[in-house]
């Protein structure tokens, strides 16, 4: 097992907060971690289930500033794909989001290749304000789309911010539009085979504006590691506990942990 690049649960409990930090802007997508893992299936995806995983309002001059940015760092490609947003997607393991402010001062979802969800659907995300991209969180601060909201409007052409998120779930899967068969997996394993079962996800997110439309390129990278890689130390092992067990119950259950509460405690048991 490779040593998981990302270990967020590091830093504390999961949270709501943004925190969202500002990185060199060479690194919005280099280095790819996960490319060797996933490029291939996910672009097998992205022809096979087409209308799943992509969508775009958008024309495609613009599409193509934004495929630009991604791919700044790699060799020029003569490959072929219907527009330049899946084109760049299909090079890189990072899923593509575009928003766009409209009028009202919403940041609307506009165009993506989104092959890796955590439990949505694309189709039924479009064109949606920057609020309803997410069902809403129990005990949520009803403020906290609005700060988002205004760190978007601030951030300037040439800045890149990073954030992290993470989670468990049952098996290695990256296309995850819904989270029920994961649930059935994790229901049906014994506590004895937790850590065989059990993976990290983390959300390696970054968000950057265009410097002319004014868009915001949102990318999404989903890595994938055994909880048992994740887990190799006493000192991670305590820190996990810790933030497993401190996380708020009401995002606790938005993120779809009682599901796994059985596993992780049986996993957390083993390695103590």
């Amino acid at each position: 097992m490779r040593a998981p690049p990302h270990l967020p649960f590091l830093g504390g409990p999961a949270s709501l907060a943004p925190g969202l930090k500002p990185i060199p802007p060479e690194n919005l997508i280099a280095p790819d971690t996960e490319a060797e893992a996933w490029l291939a299936e996910k672009r097998i995806i992205m022809v096979e289930r087409r209308d799943e995983v992509f969508a775009s309002t958008l024309p495609d001059d613009v599409l193509s500033k934004a495929a630009q940015l991604v791919t700044a760092h790699l060799p020029p490609s003569a490959e072929r794909w219907p527009t330049p947003l899946e084109a760049a997607a299909a090079r890189v393991s990072d899923d593509l989001c575009l928003l766009q402010r409209g009028d009202d001062g919403l940041w609307r979802l506009q165009a993506a290749s989104l092959v890796a969800p955590t439990f949505w659907l694309l189709s039924e995300k479009v064109g949606q304000p920057l609020a309803g991209l997410h069902a809403p969180v129990p005990d949520a601060d009803p403020g906290l789309v609005m700060r988002i909201a205004r760190m978007f409007d601030a951030l300037r052409p040439g800045q890149v911010l990073e954030r992290f998120n993470w989670t468990v779930q049952a098996g290695d899967a990256r296309f995850t539009p819904s989270s029920v068969p994961l649930k059935a997996l994790a229901a049906a394993t014994p506590d004895e085979a937790a850590l065989d079962v059990l993976h990290l996800r983390v959300e390696r997110q970054t968000i950057s504006k265009l410097a002319v439309s004014g868009l915001l390129l949102f990318t999404i990278r989903i890595v994938i590691d055994p909880l048992a890689a994740a887990l190799s130390t006493p000192e991670r092992v305590a820190a996990f506990r810790a933030a497993w067990e401190g996380t708020e119950p009401a995002l606790a259950a938005y993120k779809g942990w009682p599901a796994y509460e059985r596993l992780v405690r049986a996993a957390l048991a083993r390695l103590s």
